[in-house]
């Protein structure tokens, strides 16, 4: 480790968590020191977790307070997570229509997020500090599990705004300071990945994370271009945000000579498990209790698959409660080799995203146009559909709140990305039905690869 990176892991990024009120720095100690546990050690420690957090649920969030008197359930009678069972799967839907009774009335500092999830429809919701506090600490405790730490160079391949207000130029420049490059996945033609290359050769970073689609995207550009990116020094590639596929972990290793290092969450339901150095997929179970359940609700066997259904314990200021990510998995039954008692998930479906490809030539992650759509006025759900002559239509699922107005504003955002020569056709429909998988996706693209 250099002494740059010692600087900004023990000292300069302690100094912007403490300045922003964070206490990621001690949560992530105390996790790196609960991983060693048992596994029975932390299934114990999960339920006394879990009272205390339903306890307060109770005491400050209307929606729940009201829940739990209607099925008599009582928190500090809880003794076992199977007293979850007693409580209702919270879904997106139940979320939108009961957003302020979920909101506890000891919140504060809330911030407001929001997003498209697996079904392509709008989410919004709250986080307090406590629980950015665990999605921070549970990434950096997993970066370190590889040999790489805060400070060390890193290569980000992720969605960033076609402009930068001035809260992003703040970050950008707190990114600079530790060392943290953002090559923008949202347009990913094949000039642009010339030049990102390039700009890899030049950093020689210690790790590249980003969506698993695009750095496969990229590993693969660079492969068919004779191009080897396996003597610059990388440890790790951290993948997160989407299905990584075999083939995808194996281009990408394959080219920049270093293991791939799978990540499993999502905004709204938290970074949920991450992957160690022998390749176990472990649960951050210190704060996030896993079930993974059948299409009735009840528990799988070991082995089998089942959804992911999510409680996130860091926080009860707007809580997670028997979430369901939509998600399919299934749950390890042995500990890990490596000796860590968290936790593991065998294997997890679901999760991809297309690229859209341009007249242009441009190949564009779907996030680009999920943007444009996600949060405007009246948009219940939507759907891409690209045809193999590069046309695209927009399945627009939406209230009387989305006007002709704010359909030009999404046709008008659509088309600054794809370029005026794209066309584009959007259609309101009624509902969107899920693939034949049961799983809902934001892209279908039916264009051949260039």
């Amino acid at each position: 480790m250099s002494a740059y990176t010692r600087f900004c892991s023990a000292l300069l990024f302690p100094l912007h968590e403490r300045i922003k009120g964070h206490s990621s720095v001690a949560l992530r100690r105390e996790l790196e020191r609960s991983q060693w546990q048992s596994g029975e050690q932390i299934r114990q420690q999960q339920i006394v977790r879990l009272r205390d957090f339903l306890v307060q649920v109770q005491k400050n969030v209307p929606y729940y307070r009201d829940l739990f008197r209607e099925l008599n359930f009582r928190p500090d009678d809880v003794d076992s997570i199977a007293a979850l069972r007693r409580l209702p799967l919270l879904s997106k839907e139940l979320i939108r229509a009961n957003a302020a009774a979920l909101t506890s009335r000891a919140a504060e500092k809330l911030i407001r997020y929001s997003t498209g999830g697996s079904s392509g429809e709008p989410l919004q919701f709250f986080m307090g500090l406590g629980r950015v506090d665990h999605d921070v600490a549970a990434k950096w405790r997993a970066t370190r599990w590889w040999g790489v730490d805060i400070g060390d160079t890193e290569v980000v391949l992720w969605g960033s705004p076609l402009e930068l207000g001035a809260q992003d130029r703040i970050k950008a420049w707190r990114d600079q300071l530790l060392r943290t490059h953002l090559l923008p996945a949202f347009q990913m033609s094949g000039t642009q990945m010339d030049g990102y290359i390039q700009k890899i050769r030049a950093l020689r970073p210690k790790m590249i994370f980003g969506y698993a689609s695009a750095i496969a995207l990229l590993a693969r550009h660079a492969e068919s271009s004779g191009e080897s990116l396996s003597n610059l020094g990388v440890i790790v590639a951290f993948t997160t945000g989407e299905t990584l596929f075999p083939d995808q972990r194996s281009v990408i290793e394959r080219v920049f000579g270093a293991p791939v290092a799978n990540g499993y969450g999502s905004r709204d339901a938290g970074f949920i498990a991450h992957q160690c150095e022998l390749g176990s997929l472990h649960i951050s179970a210190e704060h996030i209790i896993v079930e993974i359940l059948d299409s009735s609700g009840a528990p799988v066997r070991a082995g089998e698959r089942g959804e992911i259904v999510t409680t996130h314990m860091a926080t009860a200021d707007f809580p997670f409660i028997r979430y369901r990510t939509g998600d399919m998995a299934v749950a390890e039954d042995k500990q890990c080799a490596c000796g860590r008692g968290l936790p593991v998930l065998r294997e997890v479906f679901g999760r991809s995203t297309d690229f859209i490809r341009t007249p242009s030539g441009e190949v564009m992650h779907a996030l680009a146009l999920i943007y444009e759509v996600r949060e405007k006025p009246g948009v219940r759900a939507f759907k891409f559909i690209q045809s193999q002559d590069l046309s695209l239509e927009l399945l627009l699922v939406a209230d009387e709140r989305c006007t002709a107005a704010v359909e030009n504003q999404i046709r008008a955002g659509l088309l600054a990305r794809l370029g005026e020569a794209s066309v584009l056709a959007i259609r309101r429909v009624s509902d969107i039905p899920p693939e034949k998988s049961g799983k809902y996706r934001y892209v279908v693209s039916h264009a051949r690869p260039a």
